[in-house]
């Protein structure tokens, strides 16, 4: 029997992954990468821990080696993912369903409190029947610390300070911005960052300087617009001046 996660990717192109008009990566085969969040009743995440795991949790799936090896057995269905749309759905599990969740192949990445699962990438239309069953909506959490000041040396994904978002929506754009700051960074910069487990922060920018983090080069997620928000941007990714240098903005 065969699943979602066991159909070959038709014409993967692993070293072409850039299109110069959204209608090519229309024309693609789409696919979609899930991501599981854990939600217990009694014990939920606080929210800017969720987002920050749910960003490891795609970085972690983007360099494990069944995904990076030419015969990995993610690579094909990871670069067919990247050779289009790049979306990710977020969806809440407790008890018995994230039992069930942790079965199917993929990553589980720990944060303080929270705990993300990660799969490879699956044909939009084609959720294995344990992943489609489980809520998108619901997933609105609560800090359960106040978040600090970032330290230097860690990237940070700037939240757009303008826009409301669920957080299982926040997560799937922490998720975008990590990878667009992943695509910029050389093989030796990517094994720094991942040895050291990928350490970044996630923070709410404030509006003077989001303006000028959409004035700048650096990574910005534009969402399509397909749920809860408009199009637009919203976040940015700002280098830590030991891992993940994307580049800052002048201090």
């Amino acid at each position: 029997m065969t699943s979602p996660f066991d159909i070959p990717a038709p014409d993967a192109r692993p070293d072409d992954r850039s299109h110069d008009r959204p209608d090519d990566r229309d024309e693609l085969p789409q696919y979609v990468l899930p991501l599981v969040v854990r939600l217990e009743k009694a014990t939920p995440p606080g929210r800017t821990d969720a987002l920050e795991t749910s960003a490891r949790a795609v970085l972690t799936l983007l360099s494990d080696p069944r995904a990076t090896e030419p015969e990995g057995e993610w690579a094909e269905r990871v670069a067919a993912w990247e050779d289009a749309r790049i979306r990710k759905v977020v969806r809440r599990a407790r008890g018995g369903e994230w039992r069930r969740a942790g079965e199917l192949p993929g990553l589980t990445v720990q944060g303080r409190e929270a705990e993300v699962r990660v799969y490879p990438p699956i044909p939009l239309d084609g959720w294995p029947k344990d992943l489609a069953k489980l809520q998108v909506s619901g997933t609105d959490l609560e800090e359960t610390t106040e978040p600090t000041t970032p330290d230097p040396d860690l990237p940070v994904l700037w939240l757009n300070p303008q826009l409301e978002m669920s957080a299982g929506k926040t997560m799937a754009q922490t998720g975008h911005a990590a990878q667009l700051a992943w695509w910029r960074l050389d093989d030796t910069q990517r094994k720094d960052w991942a040895d050291s487990g990928f350490p970044l922060a996630v923070r709410t920018a404030t509006p003077d300087h989001w303006a000028g983090l959409l004035a700048s080069d650096l990574p910005v997620v534009h969402d399509a617009g397909f749920t809860e928000i408009a199009p637009g941007p919203t976040v940015a990714v700002e280098g830590g001046e030991r891992y993940c240098p994307v580049g800052r903005l002048p201090r």
